[in-house]
């Protein structure tokens, strides 16, 4: 087994890990109970964003806190039933908020974001997946001048400080790169660095192929079967255990149900979140993915028809889909362009995998000798999964790593 590693968790962020480890020569079995990127790989807005080298703060305007706790918007929701569960994680993450802590998660969040598109391009180039990546950047729109000019600022801060770039559109430019918008709007921020995803399944699919011809194995099993076998690890599948000497978990927001079987219980929350696809009338196109701020929804275009995606619902791990903001979002989106139906009619649904101080958790399992961890990112999975893979994998080579993977070490949570 010298050498070996069980990679638990085949969304972006465990295929890349392992291709990664592959490419290193190691000897890589990836395990998952679905097919590689079915998880939350499988529904978000589809980009690579490096502009998102803010992460996403708890409201801290007294307002903006009473706007979601009515409970009546399109961009948060919750479940009652599942607020005493999430007192505690909800309150660190409003004690990690505060300026001074927030200013800590930017500089670890921005790092990894930074490397984001060399690190996809470096997988994609030369294979299909070079196809899936769309270099048209992303809108966000604007209904006043306020809040426009607002949003400027904050841009050019990015620019200024992370190298993000961005062009300023007024409500003439933004008519002219979206002629089908069938609502004004002051003006938008173009984000012209990101990629653009027209199938972000299809994305970790390629991965995940380049992963097996490169001698990669792809196994269908259950994660929390993992147990110490000896000096190394076990876990079980349908043709028998699969072992190895080293395990990373890459589960998403179930890894807290393995890690916690082994003492390492990290604050892990969820956010789950919604899509579903839509047709345009006659020959109306959406040229780029739009997120409408008034209205607290992306639309992109993709393979499948325009995505409308949902913001953040919170509720218990065992609670059945509710769609509420999908429905919320719907006759919104019929406003704002020509839909002419939907493509699917049951929407589908998963869960991000947040922590409290909004940065991923990258690196040994603490008192686990041979585990490691790479989950938590949020609502950038997609984006920082080959970035993520390659800094595990140069961690355990014992290399360089390319960036300091102090603000990811999973102690901080022991």
């Amino acid at each position: 087994m010298t050498g070996s590693v069980l990679v638990l968790g085949a969304g972006m962020v465990g295929v890349s890990v392992a291709l990664h480890l592959r490419m290193r020569g190691r000897e890589v079995v990836l395990l998952d109970r679905q097919a590689p990127g079915e998880g939350a790989s499988f529904g978000n807005g589809g980009l690579i964003q490096r502009e998102a080298v803010f992460p996403h703060p708890f409201p801290r305007k007294l307002s903006e806190i009473l706007r979601i706790a009515g409970n009546r918007s399109v961009d948060a929701v919750y479940h009652p039933r599942a607020l005493p569960g999430l007192v505690l994680p909800l309150l660190r993450y409003w004690w990690h908020s505060s300026p001074e802590r927030y200013a800590q998660a930017v500089a670890g969040h921005a790092a990894l974001i930074a490397s984001c598109l060399d690190e996809h391009l470096a997988l994609a180039q030369g294979t299909p997946a070079m196809a899936l990546l769309r270099p048209i950047g992303w809108m966000r729109l604007y209904a006043s001048d306020q809040s426009l000019a607002a949003a400027l600022a904050e841009a050019e801060r990015a620019r200024r400080e992370h190298g993000v770039n961005f062009a300023a559109l007024d409500s003439q430019a933004l008519a002219a790169a979206e002629p089908h918008l069938q609502v004004a709007r002051a003006g938008a921020i173009h984000w012209t660095d990101p990629l653009s995803v027209s199938d972000p399944q299809a994305l970790t699919l390629a991965y995940a192929a380049q992963f097996e011809a490169a001698g990669g194995q792809i196994l269908r099993g259950d994660a929390t079967t993992l147990a110490r076998h000896g000096a190394g690890w076990r876990a079980s599948t349908p043709h028998g255990p699969v072992e190895a000497a080293q395990v990373v978990i890459a589960l998403g927001a179930a890894a807290a149900t393995v890690t916690r079987r082994l003492g390492y219980a990290p604050p892990l929350f969820g956010k789950r979140g919604y899509h579903r696809h839509y047709r345009l009338r006659g020959n109306a196109v959406l040229n780029r993915p739009i997120l409408d701020t008034q209205s607290g929804f992306l639309l992109a275009p993709m393979r499948a028809g325009v995505r409308l995606t949902t913001g953040a619902e919170f509720a218990t791990n065992e609670a059945p889909p509710t769609p509420v903001q999908l429905a919320r979002a719907e006759p919104l989106a019929q406003r704002l362009l020509p839909l002419d139906g939907r493509v699917e009619e049951a929407p589908w649904m998963g869960v991000r995998p947040c922590t409290p101080d909004m940065l991923p958790i990258i690196g040994p399992l603490p008192r686990q000798p041979g585990a490691w961890c790479a989950f938590g990112h949020a609502h950038q999975g997609l984006t920082l999964g080959p970035s993520t893979g390659r800094l595990l994998a140069e961690m355990m080579e014992g290399a360089t790593p390319f960036l300091p993977p102090a603000p990811y070490r999973p102690e901080r949570f022991a």
